[in-house]
């Protein structure tokens, strides 16, 4: 069993050594700096490689959660924390409720601070901690892992395919297990770390810009974003409310003074008072439109 891991592993372009970073531990601090920004350099373009793919993935994100879907995230280690930084900043960004889009790591939210590594390598575990989400038909899930073969996140995305649930895996190796257990794999071909093996460097540099790109533009698909404003922010303190009124200004034309009474109209709802202003409508009618909408501003907008 450790003869076949090691064979993995060594095949792994994330595991070599990078010739780029040869005698690191022997050069300046800027010399590191240079070395390593360098190599991050590269990453966006492997991330290119991958767009197509990503597209797809936006596509089925954005109709999963207009039908009352979730996006479930599951990984390990730097995969499962980045997954659990995509998961959090939804809500504040866009608007979503909690449920909408979730995470699964491996060892739990224990996790999240430090390090688990033992849970990593059970199936038991992936497809135990799969199960407890109740994935099904109308879901998407989507498991990371840069090597593409983490036993805890393969199993569970083994498992939430097989419930019925849409299946992505995003990794950084092709032909990976992951990959080949999903219905749909991004694959960003970041190669060889800085410090080899670390996958926190580039290849979770890689996860953040997809993960980004999957909820962004599932959201903007969906109508959460209108034109490139987050028009779906809910107001929850200073600085919040500050960026609400600075969207309607910007979105609308309006003065500060007009703005701030607008959004008071609209019970301090950026989406509402959009609508109020562009279709010339009262609160209840606004609402009525993005009802209809499913929180589509831009459609409100036409509806009301």
């Amino acid at each position: 069993m450790k003869k076949t891991i090691a064979v993995e592993l060594n095949r792994l372009a994330t595991e070599q050594m990078n010739p780029a970073a040869a005698n690191l531990d022997c050069q300046s601090a800027l010399g590191i700096a240079r070395i390593i920004n360098a190599e991050d350099a590269k990453v966006s373009d492997a991330v290119k490689h991958a767009l197509p793919q990503i597209a797809r993935a936006i596509d089925l994100i954005a109709v999963a959660l207009s039908r009352g879907g979730r996006l479930i995230y599951v990984g390990a280690g730097t995969s499962g924390r980045i997954a659990a930084l995509d998961a959090a900043e939804c809500p504040p960004t866009f608007g979503t409720k909690p449920r909408s889009i979730q995470f699964v790591i491996a060892g739990g939210a224990k996790a999240l601070g430090r390090a688990v590594e033992a849970n990593e390598d059970s199936r038991a575990l992936g497809e135990r901690e799969m199960a407890r989400k109740k994935p099904g038909k109308h879901d998407v899930v989507v498991g990371i892992a840069a090597s593409g073969r983490t036993p805890f996140t393969v199993a569970a995305i083994e498992y939430a395919r097989r419930q019925g649930a849409k299946t992505v895996a995003v990794a950084c190796s092709r032909n990976s297990a992951l990959g080949k257990a999903a219905h749909l794999a991004i694959v960003a071909e970041t190669g060889p770390e800085i410090v080899a093996g670390s996958t926190r460097m580039k290849a979770g540099t890689a996860q953040k810009m997809i993960l980004n790109m999957l909820t962004t533009g599932a959201m903007t698909r969906m109508g959460l974003v209108y034109d490139n404003l987050m028009v779906n922010v809910h107001l929850k303190n200073e600085k919040l409310t500050e960026r609400g009124l600075g969207i309607l200004e910007k979105a609308t034309g309006l003065g500060r003074t007009q703005a701030t009474e607008l959004l008071a109209r609209a019970h301090q709802q950026v989406p509402v008072a959009l609508v109020m202003a562009k279709a010339t409508v009262a609160r209840t009618k606004a609402v009525q439109a993005l009802k209809k909408a499913k929180g589509n501003v831009r459609k409100a907008i036409v509806l009301a």
